[in-house]
């Protein structure tokens, strides 16, 4: 419904909600479809008198932002984020007509206020990003741990400076900075005379800052205090995990050293909690490829193999599975190297080959627990496959990984590693390959027309005639909300193989990957490229984007 058009029988409607489960009237409003959130903010402004602004497109003053503590902005639902030409303190409200929250804020800042008004969404992904650097800036940080007359610190020197709080708010202000930027990784890396950090964003790394390689010794050392390791081993590679609240909510990460000719690099994974309580609806499935996929899981039986290379979404979208299917009614057993998110409900066994637990072994004693479903972190030796088919033709669902470029090459994969190819063909049920690609800016994102070399390049036989007819496409620009690049976020392209009569002979021939490709295609499967332009043509991403992703 348009905004601002409401009937009088609809608003009698959200009344009665309202007075029935007690919610706000305009909670009620948006639930029911009538207003979407900024829709009911900006009528709120407009009626009060007040601007209304989304935080992402405005030039934040972190001077601003760090003048109220962070514990009152998030009580209050407010961000301070500039000054007007008065002086007076900008300050972004879901509720401007707060006035305890307006005295507070004057109280505190000591400074008269201009509120104007913002979702609380917007507001709440601000205080994420700014709110948690406590007004040190990383760069900032960096000059204050400059050390005067030495050059460096050894690892057990370092140690003894790690208490020294530029350090510690060093670190914090990394972990928080790359939380509020939505990375996966922070790269910590020493060069010949500076030290480099990155951020991967989106799949793609960012350099965030170069300092002083003296800074690099003491930066090493706390974060191997704690992720307790060894800070006086600097010769080997090291692993460990640190648990942290950032951004208002528990964060772990998995840390590794590795030493390089310039000092030990140091990398951190940002294991986030939320991206594996997503629904499998959120993984950008098309309504083809989510029909095969589910037919297969909400089976009793049978091996669902995902498929990809590293960084390619597979875990996420094995644990959003689980997630679909988790019941108490059922037992679901995983066995990972490493076990990176905990599940409740879900028992998980983590791999130990110093002390002989292998895929292969745990494996074998998890058939033994009454499992009825089991997750194989990744299919890496024909022992673990020869086991793990076994147990989907025992009556399990069995979900693994493999490293493999498509969906038909995956079935190749297992017969090459040693599996007899009935057993293959008997098991298997279904095979998901994914690549990850970023996302198009909802704010920025722009229409044009393409050339015919661009579609052409794409594998889109399209001629100068159909040009006309043609959809237009959207790329990226850049805006402070993106950070400039034009994308935020990710979303995953499918290729989804079901293992069908046809396909099961030709796997029992021992026939080329190419032909079964052919008769899978021939049989419904739609391939990456297909299924990454079909998302191109309906804004989601770009050509280039696919291109990058899908060779």
């Amino acid at each position: 419904m348009e905004e601002g058009l409401i009937s009088s029988e609809d608003l009698t409607r959200a009344r009665e909600e309202q007075e029935r489960s007690g919610r706000s009237l305009g909670r009620v409003l948006i639930e029911m479809g009538l207003f979407t959130e900024a829709g009911l903010v900006a009528a709120l402004a407009k009626h009060l008198g007040l601007e209304f602004v989304e935080l992402a497109d405005q030039d934040v003053d972190h001077v601003a932002a760090t003048m109220l503590p962070d514990h009152m902005a998030r009580r209050y639902c407010v961000f301070p984020f500039g000054f007007d030409e008065q002086g007076k303190l900008k300050v972004a409200m879901s509720d401007p007509s707060n006035v305890i929250a307006l005295d507070d804020i004057r109280t505190v800042c000591d400074k008269d206020v201009q509120p104007v008004v913002a979702t609380r969404g917007d507001i709440m992904a601000a205080l994420d990003k700014y709110g948690s650097l406590g007004g040190d800036s990383v760069d900032d940080l960096a000059g204050e741990m400059m050390l005067s007359d030495e050059d460096d610190l050894d690892g057990v020197e370092a140690a003894d400076a790690i208490d020294d709080a530029p350090i510690v708010k060093f670190v914090n202000a990394l972990i928080s900075q790359a939380v509020g930027d939505r990375a996966s990784d922070i790269h910590i890396e020493p060069q010949e005379t500076e030290v480099r950090v990155r951020y991967r964003i989106d799949g793609v790394l960012h350099e965030i800052t170069t300092q002083s390689k003296r800074i690099h010794a003491g930066v090493v050392s706390r974060l191997k205090i704690m992720a307790d390791l060894d800070i006086a081993e600097r010769r080997i590679p090291q692993d460990g995990r640190i648990s942290v609240k950032a951004a208002g909510k528990k964060i772990d990460l998995r840390v590794s050293t590795l030493p390089t000719v310039y000092g030990e690099k140091v990398v951190m994974r940002i294991l986030d909690k939320s991206s594996i309580l997503l629904d499998l609806s959120d993984l950008g499935f098309t309504e083809h490829n989510y029909k095969i996929y589910s037919e297969s899981f909400t089976k009793p039986y049978g091996l669902i193999l995902v498929t990809g290379p590293t960084g390619s979404g597979k875990s996420t979208s094995l644990y959003a599975t689980l997630n679909k299917i988790s019941k108490p009614e059922i037992n679901i057993v995983t066995v990972e190297d490493p076990v990176e998110y905990r599940l409740p409900g879900i028992s998980q066994v983590q791999t130990n080959k110093k002390a002989g637990l292998t895929f292969g072994a745990a494996l074998r004693s998890i058939l033994r627990q009454d499992p009825d479903v089991v997750l194989v972190g990744e299919m890496r030796d024909q022992e673990t496959a020869q086991i793990g088919l076994e147990a989907a033709l025992t009556g399990h669902l069995v979900l693994s990984t493999l490293h493999t470029n498509d969906a038909p090459s995956a079935v190749t994969r297992l017969t090459e590693m040693g599996v007899d190819p009935f057993i293959v063909a008997s098991a298997a049920d279904c095979v998901l390959a994914q690549r990850l690609a970023r996302r198009l800016c909802g704010k920025c994102k722009e229409e044009y027309r393409p050339t015919v070399e661009e579609l052409h390049t794409a594998g889109l036989p399209v001629t100068e005639d159909d040009l006309d007819r043609f959809p237009p496409l959207h790329r990226a620009v850049g805006c402070t909300h993106c950070g400039g690049t034009g994308y935020r976020g990710r979303l995953a392209v499918h290729e989804i193989m079901r293992i069908n009569e046809d396909i099961e002979r030709l796997i029992v021939t021992k026939a080329s990957t190419d032909e079964i490709a052919e008769a899978a295609r021939a049989n419904g499967m739609r391939t990456l490229r297909e299924d990454g332009l079909s998302k191109v043509l309906k804004g989601h991403t770009t050509l280039e984007e696919i291109g990058r992703v899908i060779v």
